[in-house]
């Protein structure tokens, strides 16, 4: 029995792979891989586990990590500006990147910065760094995102991408429980032509989509 695709919600999504703890599906549509909901952690585990993870902003290495996506975003992106993060995380600090240099930055997280009131606005640009692989719904979060941007605004995605299904069987990123959906090069391809972006591809796991100036697309 198929599994609909969390990203695009096509009904057609076939066996990808399976380990010790989990099985993994393909979106025949938009070739997107993903933890069928049954083999998910619970919430409450979900959130043990992010507990776990310990982001310091004075961490010079981290934030070398973070400049993979902070550089391009700011080359794009001139101050000032108005911006995003979506998926802060325990300890912000693509956030404070940004607000050191001069632009005026909100941030939302399910778990840790809860203010809806932000996902009401609109943003010049938005970052999502190491979070797209924790959606349990990806389709419609991006969609969320892209509506909050401002015409001409910037989505920066940093995440890992497949390269194929012999890599994904030994896959360091995959192991890690709160990761439920794998981008490939072709799936965020996909999803920028739905969305009619352009999309950039910057090293091995920085995508940066260019909203035009008009879009039909919400």
């Amino acid at each position: 029995m198929s599994i609909d695709c969390p990203l695009c919600r096509h009904g057609h999504t076939d066996f990808y792979h399976r380990d010790e703890r989990r099985s993994y599906r393909q979106c025949r549509r938009c070739d997107l891989v993903f933890v069928p909901p049954s083999d998910r952690l619970s919430p409450a585990e979900e959130k043990a586990h992010y507990d776990l993870h310990e982001n310091d902003p004075s961490d010079r290495g981290y934030r070398r990590f973070l400049s993979r996506l902070f550089e391009p975003m700011r080359e794009r992106v001139p101050v000032p500006a108005r911006g995003l993060d979506f998926g802060s995380g325990p300890g912000p600090t693509l956030s404070l990147m940004f607000a050191e240099a001069g632009y005026d930055m909100a941030l939302y997280d399910p778990y840790y910065a809860a203010d809806s009131g932000v996902l009401q606005g609109r943003y010049d640009f938005i970052t999502a760094s190491e979070v797209a692989e924790h959606l349990y719904r990806p389709g419609a979060v991006l969609a969320q995102l892209h509506g909050l941007l401002r015409p001409g605004g910037w989505l920066g995605l940093m995440t890992k991408l497949i390269c194929d299904r012999a890599a994904f069987a030994t896959w360091h990123y995959r192991r890690d429980p709160t990761h439920v959906c794998f981008f490939s090069s072709r799936t965020l391809a996909w999803w920028a032509e739905q969305a009619g972006c352009d999309i950039f591809f910057i090293g091995q796991d920085v995508i940066l989509l260019h909203k035009p100036l008009s879009s039909a697309f919400t």
